[in-house]
C-alpha cells in the first residue's frame, strides 16, 4: 500500500486509461478524486469501484480547459481530502484530420484541453504542493508526441508541448520536493482503438515491436510508479509504455 494516506486527483478519470489509473492508485491506498467533463455516470462508476477497493473516492466535474473551473475543483479536492499530494493530468481529446483539412477550431480544441488543461491543473496545484513541500505530478503524453503521426498534427503538438512544459515546471518545483514526470503511452486497447477497422488495426500492430496493443493497466502501473514516495529523486522524465514503438 505504497500510497496510503495520499490524496490524488485524476483528470479524465471516468474511462479507459484514466479509470485504470484511479483504480491502481486506490488499490495502493490513495484517496481518489475522479474528474470528468461530461459523463457523470461513468465517473461515479469509477469512484464506486475505487470505494470497493477500500479507498475514499468521489467524482468531480470540471472542464480542464476552463481555468476558473479547475481552480474551483482543486480547492474542493483539498477541502474534502485536506491536501493534494498526487495530480495526474490524463484528460485529453482528439480531432484527427490531415493538416490541409484541419480547421482552426480543431487545433484550438485539442490544445485547450490537452495542453492548456494540464497547465491549468498544474498551476492550481502549484502553490498547495509547494507549501506542503511534497507533490507528485504525472502528465500523460503520448508516443505521438515523440514521433508524430499523420492526421494528428494538433494532438502531436499538444503532447509534445506537454513534455517541454513538464520539464520546465519540474525544474521550478524540484527544490520543494515536488516532482513532475510524464508517461507516454503507445497504442492502448481502449474505446479509441476499438473502433479501428481490422485492416487499420493490423497495420498498427506491425508498427509495435511487441506486436500487441497495451492495456490501460500497463499505463496505470507506470503512473503509480511516478506517484510513489520512493520515486522522489526522479523528475522531468518521460517513461514510454508503448511496446517498443519509440525505440
Amino acid at each position: 500500500m505504497e500510497l496510503t494516506g495520499r490524496a490524488a486527483l485524476v483528470t479524465g478519470g471516468s474511462r479507459g486509461i484514466g479509470r485504470a489509473v484511479c483504480l491502481e492508485l486506490a488499490r495502493q491506498g490513495a484517496r481518489v478524486a475522479v474528474n470528468y467533463a461530461g459523463n457523470a455516470q461513468a465517473a461515479e462508476d469509477t469512484a464506486a469501484a475505487c470505494r470497493e477497493l477500500g479507498a475514499e473516492a468521489f467524482a468531480i466535474q470540471a472542464d480542464v480547459a476552463d481555468a476558473a473551473a479547475v481552480d474551483a475543483m482543486v480547492k474542493e479536492v483539498i477541502g474534502r481530502f485536506g491536501a493534494l499530494h498526487i495530480l495526474v493530468n490524463n484528460a485529453g481529446i482528439t480531432r484527427d484530420k490531415l493538416a490541409l483539412q484541419m480547421k482552426e477550431e480543431d487545433l484550438d480544441a485539442v490544445l485547450d484541453t490537452n495542453l492548456k488543461g494540464a497547465f491549468h491543473c498544474m498551476k492550481a496545484a502549484y502553490r498547495p504542493m509547494m507549501k506542503q513541500r511534497y507533490g507528485r505530478i504525472v502528465n500523460l503524453s503520448s508516443v505521438v508526441g515523440l514521433r508524430g503521426n499523420p492526421g494528428q498534427a494538433n494532438y502531436a503538438a499538444s503532447k509534445a508541448g506537454l513534455i517541454g512544459m513538464s520539464k520546465s515546471i519540474a525544474k521550478e518545483l524540484a527544490s520543494r520536493n515536488v516532482t513532475v514526470n510524464l508517461v507516454a503511452p503507445g497504442f492502448i486497447d481502449t474505446d479509441m482503438t476499438a473502433v479501428l477497422p481490422e485492416a487499420a488495426r493490423e497495420a498498427l500492430l506491425k508498427s509495435i515491436p511487441m506486436a500487441r496493443l497495451g492495456q490501460p493497466e500497463d499505463v496505470a502501473r507506470a503512473v503509480a510508479f511516478f506517484a510513489a514516495e520512493t520515486s522522489g529523486y526522479i523528475t522531468g522524465q518521460v517513461l514510454c509504455v508503448d511496446g517498443g514503438m519509440a525505440v
